[in-house]
């Protein structure tokens, strides 16, 4: 058991297994195609978006006044430019499969659009807070933050400019997750 759960990439397979064995479950079968499994992609992609995002904004942010210099640097080092890693990707993966989705259901223009029903513009109003928030990420947290991180080349004055900016689109995007994700539950699109 220890090897197992000390070990990521095994835990990763394991759950990928057990999910795609309940999708091929008999009783109750869920017909495994490519709506089937994007949604579950979609699902776990933004659920590590917003939970990285949660935890910036929730963990990582406030407590960094209360370390200790000399242990900043585990932070700024190792940890964050990983959960960096972690939190850009999920968005941009997040965003495809959403587009994906949307496409597959004939939905994704009405949606952009806002046409059709209720529930097709509902989740329009979803899809582009989500187009925001990873534009943010992409655009604006990442840059900046590779500036704060040092991990290129910026003087004192960019890096600190880019700290405000990048707190800024992260507490924004913290803003646009709630109603988004209200968008995105509540459209029940099939």
């Amino acid at each position: 058991m220890a090897k197992l759960f000390g070990n990521l990439q095994l835990v990763m397979i394991a759950g990928l297994v057990l999910a795609l064995a309940l999708m091929l479950h008999g009783s109750g079968f869920v017909e495994v195609n490519v709506n089937t499994v994007t949604r579950w992609l979609h699902l776990f992609f933004g659920v590590l978006w917003i939970g990285l995002l949660y935890y910036f904004n929730f963990v990582q942010v406030p407590l960094m006044p209360a370390i200790p210099a000399e242990q900043k640097g585990a932070v700024t080092g190792h940890i964050a430019p990983k959960a960096l890693f972690y939190f850009r990707w999920a968005a941009a993966l997040t965003v495809l499969t959403g587009l994906i989705i949307a496409y597959v259901g004939n939905y994704l223009q009405q949606a952009l659009l806002f046409q059709g029903t209720g529930q097709v513009s509902l989740i329009g109003i979803g899809m582009w807070m989500a187009l925001i928030m990873a534009f943010n990420v992409w655009f604006i947290i990442w840059p900046a933050q590779k500036k704060v991180l040092g991990l290129v080349e910026a003087s004192d004055e960019e890096k600190a400019a880019a700290a405000p900016r990048a707190l800024i689109a992260s507490r924004l995007n913290t803003l646009l997750s709630l109603p988004m994700m209200y968008a995105m539950v509540s459209a029940n699109l099939g």
